[in-house]
């Protein structure tokens, strides 16, 4: 099951029996880290066009000779 469905069952729980979050969470399956977890959502199109300039200008680069130059240019 996908933790999203886990969440939802977990907070279920809490509402219906009045449980504790650790306890909802022991019971459905999911740990603490993944129920209080918020996607965060960011732009990535300023490193996409960052990584294919340099992998139109190298060629033969690999992934972490790749990662390495975007790390030196300062993007994260």
């Amino acid at each position: 099951m996908p933790a999203k469905v886990r969440k939802t069952w977990a907070q279920q729980l809490q509402k219906n029996h009045l449980v504790t979050i650790a306890m909802s969470c022991a019971i459905v399956g999911l740990s603490r880290c993944a129920y209080y977890y918020q996607p965060k959502f960011q732009d990535d199109s300023v490193i996409i066009s960052v990584l294919n300039t340099v992998t139109d200008r190298h060629l033969r680069w690999g992934f972490p000779k790749c990662f390495n130059r975007i790390r030196k240019l300062r993007y994260q």
